[in-house]
């Protein structure tokens, strides 16, 4: 059970931290970002929440009619539980690419998070299953 409520907080952080980080003068208001950019910022936010809540989805989905077991619904919510994460991470490697851009200062420091939600979600996986 203890997995399961890891699953579920990593859950809520993808699916509402994009919004909390995203949806303020840094980013979605941001005059200086073209309309492009907001267009694949608004893309991120709405994966995020998508992928937030498959993951809460297969954390908690029992099986019905004995063809999915526990353990492969938790698999795969510690798929998508560490997708976005994943994701974020491989960010940094694009050329020309920053967490924060320099006007706001440094900012949260985002790969420890990003990396924490990630592994947390496999950490939960192998406590429900192992």
């Amino acid at each position: 059970m203890f997995g399961q409520i890891i699953l579920t907080l990593v859950s809520l952080l993808t699916g509402i931290g994009p919004f909390i980080a995203d949806f303020n003068k840094t980013h979605v208001y941001n005059p200086r970002w073209p309309p492009h950019a907001k267009f694949h910022n608004g893309q991120t936010m709405s994966l995020g929440l998508l992928l937030g809540l498959l993951t809460l989805y297969y954390t908690w989905r029992l099986p019905s009619d004995g063809s999915v077991s526990s353990i492969d619904s938790l698999f795969t919510a510690a798929i998508t539980g560490s997708i976005y994460w994943l994701a974020g991470m491989s960010a940094s490697f694009y050329p020309g690419s920053l967490a924060i851009d320099p006007e706001f200062g440094t900012g949260f420091p985002q790969l420890p998070l990003f990396a924490g939600a990630a592994v947390g979600s496999w950490v939960a996986y192998i406590l429900e299953t192992f």
